[in-house]
């Protein structure tokens, strides 16, 4: 019998924010009853919390297609379930090895309010750029759309991050599942998927507003995504669009919103790292045989 912890993070209340299982004590689980147990949830990513040797933790996150490298909600929701089960304090601070390295990791208690849980991302890595008009009409929009040139970049887990110029936009946007992947395919492309971004919040406390939307067999959209996040702040302060500090908002149109604390360290020249911060909820908490 393993522990399992159902966490919904990047929010302070049920119900909202992003919703991840987290597994406890799971070495022995085979990767592939960890992969059938992500498809079981419907969720879009699941954790596992395993040993290390380089860090004070360890987890491996799994969507239904594989394993994927760093994870943000997922990583909020291990943390909040270490901090629910009592294996780690509030305040803190340790290590946690993920597929993609160590990440340092805090936890800060705030008075009435759920601990906030910040991870520090690795220094990006931009990749290639895309055609405007093209990744627009993966989404039914308009090259006009799209501000800049959209740009592959990586804290971990690579995504395509894409500006938009309007609210409007962001939300009138549909992905067409086939037709990214034949971009994929005709591109050989470096990215998982692309990462559609405004500079402007959901509601007032936020600073910028995301969406991702995704193919089968995933839900169809992702409520937050902190990995993405992470890739959108570097880019965004790349190219002197966004401030060192912000907040980040997501998820609203889908009746789940979500915000997380976005710091960026080094100068926009040399990003040397981005902190993605946000709280999480246990709404279920149980055992499962594996």
């Amino acid at each position: 019998m393993n522990a399992v912890w159902w966490i919904d993070a990047f929010t302070e209340t049920r119900f909202g924010g992003n919703p991840c299982a987290v597994v406890f004590d799971a070495d022995a689980i085979p990767v592939e009853e960890r992969i059938a147990f992500t498809r079981e949830t419907g969720l879009v990513e699941c954790a596992f919390v395993v040993a290390s040797s380089k860090a004070d933790f360890g987890a491996r996150y799994y969507m239904p297609t594989g394993e994927i490298p760093l994870a943000g909600h997922p990583t909020v929701a291990t943390v909040t379930a270490l901090i629910a089960a009592g294996r780690v304090g509030a305040p803190a601070s340790f290590t946690l090895e993920v597929g993609a390295g160590v990440m340092p990791i805090a936890v800060t208690a705030r008075d009435g309010r759920p601990p906030l849980v910040t991870m520090t991302q690795p220094a990006p890595v931009f990749g290639r750029r895309y055609e405007p008009n093209e990744v627009a009409a993966l989404f039914g929009l308009r090259g006009i759309d799209i501000v800049g040139t959209p740009q592959t970049v990586s804290t971990g887990t690579p995504f395509l991050i894409t500006r938009l110029g309007s609210v409007a936009a962001l939300r009138g946007a549909r992905l067409d599942a086939e037709a990214l992947a034949a971009f994929k395919a005709a591109h050989d492309a470096d990215f998982m998927e692309p990462f559609l971004c405004v500079t402007r919040g959901a509601t007032g406390a936020g600073d910028t507003f995301a969406r991702l939307p995704l193919p089968p067999p995933f839900p169809p959209e992702d409520p937050f995504t902190g990995s993405a996040t992470g890739c959108m702040a570097a880019w965004l302060y790349s190219q002197g669009w966004i401030t060192r500090r912000f907040i980040a908002e997501q998820g609203h149109d889908l009746g789940r919103p979500g915000s997380a604390e976005v710091e960026l360290i080094g100068t926009s020249a040399a990003i040397e790292g981005v902190k993605v911060g946000g709280s999480g909820v246990v709404v279920i908490r149980g055992e499962i045989e594996f």
